[in-house]
């Protein structure tokens, strides 16, 4: 299942100690440009020879896809369930949402 998360939500849930794994699937450029904290960087078109190592980042907790906008996230998301993994979790307005609501501090682009 994928269920969708706001930043602001994402943001309190991570402040509170939730146990998230952060995947963030843009590509470098933007990663170098706008970085989000914590979050593993594997670009979208690598996520398909990275599943065994995204399974055990993973864990037994949840993976939060994360990338500019939330449509790629959720193409890689809906990719990663057919493949298995539960627990999925798209940030709905990506980096972009995140600088906005959350960390001015991060760049928009």
């Amino acid at each position: 299942m994928i269920s969708d998360i706001d930043a602001a939500t994402l943001s309190s849930e991570l402040q509170a100690g939730r146990k998230l794994a952060l995947l963030d699937v843009r590509e470098g450029w933007e990663v170098a440009a706008a970085p989000f904290p914590g979050a593993a960087h594997v670009p979208m078109q690598s996520v398909p020879s990275a599943v065994e190592s995204l399974r055990e980042m993973q864990g037994d907790g949840e993976l939060v896809v994360i990338c500019h906008h939330g449509t790629r996230s959720m193409h890689v998301a809906q990719f990663l369930a057919g493949q298995g993994f539960t627990d999925l979790i798209n940030l709905r307005g990506g980096i972009d949402a995140w600088s906005r609501q959350v960390d001015p501090s991060i760049p928009l682009y």
